[in-house]
């Protein structure tokens, strides 16, 4: 159980972050774009890796034109499906043009019965994130519980990676971290990548 002056901290922090994304959104049309190209400059994705996305919900940065690009490089593609509360995510196989529907919290899915995958490098999206590499999600516990399980689990001496995706307006000095937040490997913004040693 979370400590209720570090919950009280993160529903302060999210109002303002969630006012800065908007921000951002609205004057960065480009943004997408602009993502593609910091990932690809500065992350290599381990050979054959499997990388979950997401499909993005009003206001987050698009992550789409990256989606296509890794696809492009014959990437096996994930999104994230909620199997309920107090779960790890799953991720189901997803190409561009497949058929999506959609899940829990107005997320977009693939549908029930596509193959599930499970992921070496998880694209993770958040509200704010902080110098040292934490990051502060929507409250649900989802991502944070998906990457203890998958770095746990890991295999093979291949490390998962988690690489939070934001614009960089989205940088706060510090967050506040509970028992269970998971550090970040790497941001990648619209302006800039950084990953975290």
């Amino acid at each position: 159980m979370e400590p209720p002056e570090i919950t009280e901290w993160k529903m302060r922090e999210r109002r303002g972050a969630a006012e800065r994304r908007a921000e951002a959104f609205a004057a960065l049309p480009q943004a997408g774009a602009d993502l593609a190209h910091r990932f690809h400059d500065a992350v290599r994705l381990p050979r054959g890796a499997v990388v979950s996305g997401y499909w993005p919900l009003d206001g987050e940065l698009d992550i789409r034109p990256l989606l296509a690009q890794i696809h492009q490089m014959s990437h096996p593609i994930g999104l994230p499906v909620v199997k309920g509360k107090g779960q790890p995510l799953l991720f189901r196989r997803w190409s561009p043009g497949a058929p999506l529907v959609q899940g829990s919290f107005k997320v977009m899915t693939p549908p029930e019965g596509v193959p599930e995958v499970e992921p070496d490098v998880l694209l993770v999206p958040l509200l704010a994130f902080d110098r040292a590499g934490y990051r502060l999600g929507y409250g649900g516990g989802f991502y944070d519980r998906t990457l203890e399980k998958r770095r746990r689990e890991a295999h093979s001496g291949r490390p998962v990676l988690a690489i939070g995706i934001a614009f960089a307006a989205q940088e706060t000095e510090r967050l506040p971290q509970g028992p269970y937040d998971q550090r970040l490997d790497w941001i990648v913004t619209e302006a800039w990548a950084k990953e975290f040693t």
